[in-house]
């Protein structure tokens, strides 16, 4: 298969690499787009490594599979300019995830909104896909009706240079020194959380806690769902933790809540209170799986439950569920079995 990777060089981009490596998916051609600047380096893709052109969308053409990384603005530059000239675009902005032509696709959530597709599906914001990778399962036992999140976002979910100036802060602090002024993130992360993602909206919402609202209704086919959520960056360098409530039309028992949890795909369970056993970032940095512990009747409704979830936002908050979605839409499925997630894929 014909594969371009555009924003190559990038967080998403290298993980991609990374993804379709691992899982040994069928690559026979692969072509790595990225800014001027990037043209010329050379990444590694297994054993070799592949040159990164400057993106130009004639060299696009003709290619079974793109996946791009690179940006809201032009990602609707580029898909008009690919339209009928490519296989298939697995877009990572959130260019196109509110657009009704476009199917919004967690796989192991709403594989059947794949089959709409016409050229273009949209990856889901990092934080709605964790999430929803323990709610489907419970959504469809016992019918979602709210659902109230508060995340905790990794440094690194704003890119490297946040993840820089996180560390440079740290090394500061460190040494007794005053950590210099933050530039990429709106206050100081070291020693600090921020409530603050993306830009404030009408209404007191960041983007980011819209983009969650709106993209579960429509992953979950719920457009009257009631959701409100937080999300916080924490100084944390990789993976994204999500505290969610979740009321239901019907009564759902915990130890059923993780039953079902147990046998959904995509999702290790560790809960163990007694033995204080229970997700952080650290256990799912690098790989694939989306841990969720905490399990528990919500004490103030009497259909909710609690729990906690954790996943790596590169992984399958992005790259992963960009390569899955293609597996799906290619057929290629249980062809592309999985490695052992490789050492410099956690970070």
């Amino acid at each position: 298969m014909r594969v371009g990777i555009v924003g190559a060089t990038g967080a998403v981009g290298r993980e991609l690499l990374r993804v379709l490596h691992e899982r040994r998916f069928p690559v026979r051609e692969l072509r790595l787009f990225a800014s001027p600047r990037s043209a010329g380096r050379h990444l590694p893709f297994g054993e070799r490594t592949v040159a990164v052109q400057p993106l130009d969308p004639d060299a696009l053409a003709g290619l079974d599979l793109v996946l791009t990384s690179a940006g809201s603005t032009l990602a609707r530059r580029l898909a008009p300019a690919l339209r009928g000239r490519v296989g298939l675009v697995v877009d990572n902005s959130s260019a196109f995830r509110m657009d009704e032509d476009v199917p919004l696709v967690v796989p192991e959530v709403n594989p059947d909104a794949l089959a709409a597709h016409t050229g273009l599906v949209a990856n889901p914001n990092c934080t709605t896909i964790i999430a929803l990778l323990a709610v489907a399962p419970l959504h469809r036992e016992a019918g979602l009706e709210r659902l109230v999140c508060a995340s905790y976002q990794a440094a690194s979910g704003a890119g490297a240079r946040a993840l820089e100036e996180l560390e440079r802060q740290q090394r500061a602090l460190a040494a007794g020194e005053q950590p210099p002024p933050p530039e990429v993130l709106p206050r100081p992360l070291a020693h600090n959380v921020i409530p603050h993602i993306d830009r404030f909206e009408p209404g007191g919402y960041t983007r980011e806690e819209l983009k969650i609202e709106r993209e579960s209704r429509r992953i979950l086919g719920c457009p009257a769902l009631r959701v409100s959520s937080t999300c916080v960056r924490v100084p944390v360098p990789r993976a994204h933790a999500v505290a969610l409530q979740l009321e239901f039309e019907r009564p759902l028992l915990p130890e059923r809540a993780r039953a079902l949890l147990e046998q959904a795909p995509g999702l290790e369970v560790i809960d163990d209170p007694e033995l204080g056993r229970y997700p952080t970032p650290l256990d799912v940095s690098g790989r694939d799986h989306v841990a969720v512990g905490r399990i528990r009747a919500d004490r103030s409704h009497p259909r909710g439950l609690a729990l906690w979830v954790v996943g790596d936002q590169l992984r399958k908050g992005a790259a992963l569920n960009a390569v899955q979605i293609a597996e799906r839409a290619f057929g290629i499925g249980e062809r592309a079995t999985p490695q052992a997630n490789a050492p410099e894929g956690t970070g």
